[in-house]
């Protein structure tokens, strides 16, 4: 049976299940809902929101709970038209073709499929397993796997309360809190034995044995299995397990990377998936090669033969460790199997093995137990070989086996309909399956200016829209004056300079470089050419510093002009991201250097025709050519206040001298035509470099294949 395969049967009970509570006409789009390859269908969500948008929405685009949910009414109008119900009977076809495929990668084996581990999952909005870019990224990945047949499973936990949502008081200060994302009513099913009864699989966690069932999530192709800890056989600790991502006590996060690591590989295991590569997508599933050593003749040498790893944190502070009495508890198990001492294995996460005073680190245990790593982005493999050089301090620091694939991002998820219709157009059929052939994008120099125009116009506008209506409830629930409020309900003008940042809330993203000179600030919103600024991110829980420049940001709020001009969108997440990306005019993005590993959310901007403002870090270190946008100096200042300082003015001058200039010019027919040609410049030279299509095939062709 192909790995695909594998609790194919439960999700189909499930879909099947939710058919019968509904008329016989919207049966396709029951078994639509299950899959989530509607989601990167070009009308697909408008698909289930011609049912009931207002139900759609609160459910956070949830097509099995709104089809749930939805009044008997509802469905039989929506039964009764015939439009779409054709729609819905051609969508699930085209679906229903994709999954029937046969696999078309020679490299990758179906019946030993490639095997991607992950601690967060950005699928969709309605799959709340995921934080941001990691998750976003792995998404991504599944997708692109999908439309190009690539033999692949994934492995994650099931969140039950998922990632921490936000709320900003009127004062400005961020609060947090969990909504239960209740597994059975998400397109997910629970894989069960040919008895009925769940499948199990155990992990011994400190004194503890910890059960955890496996939910199917079909992305495509692709079979997403989410353990879950969250179960009457665990006690009250054991079921917290899977709570909540990225869980602030170390304990309970050490215990998910056992959960992730050695539970996965049980996972895969008792579903029959034998992987020919197992790839961990950053260290929080170290533990995987250790427990697939330990279960096959090969040992520790044969896991590391069909082991690759990928970093992703530049930052040595977000690379998980942990003192060894901790760890030795969690890997006695695997050492009595591998029949080898606890502390070789606690060795092997330790920078200097026999230094028995440092911590196990996550990362450097994936290093070792992986034939092959990469960085996400050049500079960042650089970084990376610099920061992990003393694992080979036998060698010099080129010659640290790390090297990079740069991230990519899925064009289909991310591109708006206006961009998508326009280069579908002018660039053939071909743009999105070989989106990473140059050629392919030639064609946009050929798009006539008023096109390309139209198409960002109606992009920006569709943003301004969402944020008029937004940004007035979340003003509303914070408390706000009703002038505050009104001005967001007028504000945004659908006509003026759109800039967009919006991330991870963290000091080394610099988010205050938009505000270090209030007085430029304020000239800058309401000068002859004014521009507006959306905004939006998370700071983590435990991250007061970055609370705090989120509050000095809202302490600008008493300007008039800032209420009318300047946007902070609450509990950012993927379907807010996806709005902004495709509806700025620039995104902006100032980290620290070296501290950016990628920046995606640039990537998605990109293609959809936004310029860039960024940093030479990360992806925009290789991306920019001095004719596809703009960048701030990418050198490292041993005096961070300085360089801030010098950032601010260079950000200052390039946004009032080059910036804004381009985008308000307008030749005879009121187009601007310098700014067109950055938009096509941008998307000639970023669009084949940057997309998941380049990135999956350099996984193939490089660490996958072995090479």
């Amino acid at each position: 049976m192909p790995a695909s395969d594998q609790g194919r049967g439960d999700v189909q009970r499930a879909a099947e299940e939710l058919a019968e509570r509904l008329p016989k006409a919207l049966g396709p789009l029951a078994r639509l809902a299950y899959n989530y390859r509607w989601s990167w269908l070009p009308d697909g969500a408008d698909l289930f929101a011609a049912v009931d948008s207002e139900r759609f929405e609160k459910c956070l685009q949830n097509p099995v709970r709104m089809l749930q949910e939805a009044p008997l009414g509802v469905l039989a109008r929506a039964a009764a038209d015939r439009e779409l119900v054709a729609q819905a009977q051609a969508a699930y076809a085209l679906v229903t073709g994709e999954l029937e495929r046969p696999a078309a990668d020679e490299v990758i084996d179906p019946a030993r499929p490639v095997a991607f581990f992950c601690a967060e999952y950005g699928v969709h909005v309605s799959l709340p397993v995921y934080s941001g870019g990691l998750g976003a990224l792995a998404g991504d990945l599944l997708k692109e796997a999908s439309d190009r047949a690539l033999p692949l499973v994934a492995v994650g936990l099931m969140y039950g309360k998922g990632y921490f949502r936000q709320r900003i008081d009127a004062g400005g200060w961020q609060h947090e809190y969990w909504i239960d994302t209740d597994p059975p009513r998400l397109p997910a099913a629970l894989v069960r034995t040919a008895e009925g009864a769940p499948l199990t699989i155990e992990v011994a966690v400190g004194e503890a044995l910890v059960r955890a069932w496996i939910w199917r999530v079909d992305v495509g192709r692709v079979p997403l299995f989410l353990l879950d800890a969250d179960i009457p056989e665990n006690g009250p600790l054991e079921r917290w397990i899977t709570a909540r991502l990225y869980e602030s006590d170390g304990d309970i996060r050490l215990a998910q990377y056992a959960l992730l690591g050695i539970g996965g590989v049980r996972a895969l295991r008792a579903l029959g998936i034998d992987p020919g590569v197992v790839h961990l997508n950053e260290g929080h599933a170290a533990f995987a090669p250790l427990e697939l050593g330990a279960e096959g003749s090969g040992g520790l040498d044969g896991a590391r033969g069909r082991t690759v790893f990928t970093t992703h944190t530049p930052v040595p502070a977000g690379n998980d460790s942990y003192p060894a009495e901790q760890v030795a508890p969690l890997l006695k198990g695997v050492a009595d199997r591998l029949g080898t001492p606890v502390d070789e294995l606690i060795g092997l996460g330790r920078t200097h093995p026999g230094d028995h005073s440092e911590p196990f680190g996550m990362t450097q245990a994936a290093l070792r137990l992986s034939r092959a790593a990469n960085g996400v982005s050049a500079r960042h493999g650089a970084v990376a070989r610099e920061m992990w050089h003393e694992l080979w301090a036998d060698r010099p620091v080129d010659e640290v086996p790390i090297g990079h694939v740069t991230n990519g991002v899925h064009v289909p998820t991310w591109i708006g309909a206006p961009m998508r219709e326009l280069l579908g157009a002018a660039l053939g059929e071909r743009w999105l399956t070989d989106a990473d052939d140059p050629e392919v994008w030639a064609g946009i120099d050929e798009i006539p200016d008023e096109a390309l125009w139209a198409a960002r116009r109606a992009q920006r506008g569709q943003l301004v829209s969402f944020i008029r209506a937004r940004s007035t409830v979340d003003r509303l629930a914070r408390g706000d004056a009703r002038e505050y409020v009104q001005a967001a309900a007028q504000a945004f003008d659908p006509e003026l300079l759109t800039l967009g940042f919006a991330r991870r809330v963290a000091t080394y993203k610099r988010l205050d470089l938009l505000t270090r000179d209030p007085e430029w600030t304020l000239a800058l919103l309401d000068g002859d050419r004014p521009v507006q600024v959306v905004m939006a991110g998370k700071a983590h829980p435990r991250d007061d510093d970055a609370k705090r420049v989120l509050q000095q940001l809202f302490g600008l709020k008493r300007g008039a002009v800032v209420g009318r001009r300047v946007v902070f969108l609450d509990d950012y997440d993927l379907a807010t991201g996806a709005r902004l990306v495709r509806g700025c005019d620039v995104w902006l993005n100032f980290p620290r250097p070296p501290l950016e590993a990628s920046g995606t959310s640039g990537m998605k901007s990109a293609i959809n025709g936004g310029l860039q403002l960024s940093v030479l870090d990360g992806w925009w270190a290789e991306a920019y050519d001095g004719t596809n946008g703009w960048a701030l100096p990418g050198d490292v200042d041993p005096d961070p206040e300085a360089q801030d300082h010098r950032d601010a003015e260079i950000f200052h001058r390039l946004l009032g001298d080059e910036v804004v200039p381009a985008f308000y010019d307008r030749d005879e027919r009121g187009l601007p035509t310098r700014w067109l040609e950055l938009v096509r410049a941008s998307l000639r030279t970023l669009g084949p470099r940057f997309c998941a299509t380049r990135m999956l095939r350099e996984y193939v062709d490089g660490p996958y294949r072995g090479v």
